[in-house]
């Protein structure tokens, strides 16, 4: 036991690639578009160093915004209504007592922004509206260029413009608190996410568990400048099987302070189908096309709760 070797999420430095985005065709923009492929194909996930995206200081205005938010009454934050699947609030629940969180649906629009603010600040909250907005943005162009580099991977960026124009992105804010002495640890429970991607960043508190295809667990370790890209079951279905997405769970270790965190997914307005290019003897046709709203309806249903794996359930063949 002492000398297993316990697995570790590939980490890739995107700091050069951000510096030259708008040219892609170097010899480092291929390479880090074959690491992406790979890293969604073995664990469904990778972490991203990125310490020219976010500020220090700006890092600590986004904190600081949620900290005041979860700092607002339970009366206010559950006018954070469910208009869509997964996009309102969560909490005050007996077997997740830890955990909280909202939503601000299509949150890198600011009109959208803006109006989640009006509801939590009625007589306004401009800093809040604009640093959310602000990080909503910064992290969908990285989200962007994480999609892009997929499809370039596979060569199939024909489809990429398309599938941004379908994209709308769901800001979750998700607050765990730190466990009393008697209370479990248990952040949120064991899932995969609906989404084609998602990246989370952190407050520098880790408790985000990985599962990996053979049922290890990794604990996810993120520097105050990195973020997480998980692969979602839309993603998956689309990939036609290549790309996992991976079962995670929040465990807190931490007995003294609070767990901020903010989840970006991406979701598309339309019908997600696999590309023909990607069905082949090898890998034979495995899900219908399917809209992906009515994916995140299914997976409220009984059934879809039910399902070991709802994107199979609902859409598979």
């Amino acid at each position: 036991m002492g000398s297993e070797t316990w697995p570790k999420l590939p980490v890739l430095d995107f700091s050069k690639i951000a510096e030259d985005l708008k040219v892609p065709g170097t010899t480092y923009w291929f390479k880090a578009c074959n690491d992406v492929r790979e890293a969604f194909e073995e664990y469904g996930c990778f972490i991203i160093e990125c310490n020219i995206t976010l500020s220090s200081k700006f890092r600590s205005e986004v904190f600081g915004a949620l900290n005041d938010l979860f700092d607002l009454p339970t009366e206010t934050k559950i006018k954070n209504r469910y208009e869509k699947p997964l996009n309102g609030y969560v909490g005050q629940i007996t077997k997740l007592p830890l955990h909280e969180s909202l939503g601000i649906d299509n949150a890198t629009s600011l009109e959208a922004t803006q109006s989640f603010t009006n509801i939590m600040w009625p007589h306004g909250n401009d800093s809040f509206c604009k640093t959310l907005n602000t990080y909503a943005k910064v992290v969908a162009e990285l989200d962007k260029m994480v999609s892009r580099m997929v499809f370039e991977s596979y060569g199939l960026e024909k489809y990429h413009d398309s599938y941004i124009e379908s994209i709308t992105y769901l800001l979750r804010v998700l607050k765990n608190r730190a466990p009393k002495e008697d209370e479990s640890n248990l952040g949120f429970v064991t899932h995969t996410d609906k989404s084609f991607t998602t990246i989370l960043h952190q407050n520098q508190i880790n408790g985000l568990q990985i599962d990996t295809r053979d049922g290890q667990k990794i604990d996810v370790e993120l520097s105050p400048s990195s973020f997480i890209v998980i692969a979602g079951d839309a993603l998956m279905a689309w990939s036609n099987d290549r790309i996992h997405s991976p079962s995670h769970r929040v465990i807190i270790k931490e007995r003294a302070i609070n767990r901020y965190s903010l989840a970006l997914f991406s979701f598309s307005n339309g019908i997600v189908e696999v590309p023909v290019e990607l069905v082949d003897e090898q890998h034979p046709l495995k899900y219908k096309p399917f809209e992906h709203l009515e994916l995140l309806r299914f997976f409220r249903t009984d059934e879809g709760y039910k399902s070991k794996c709802p994107i199979k359930a609902y859409s598979g063949l």
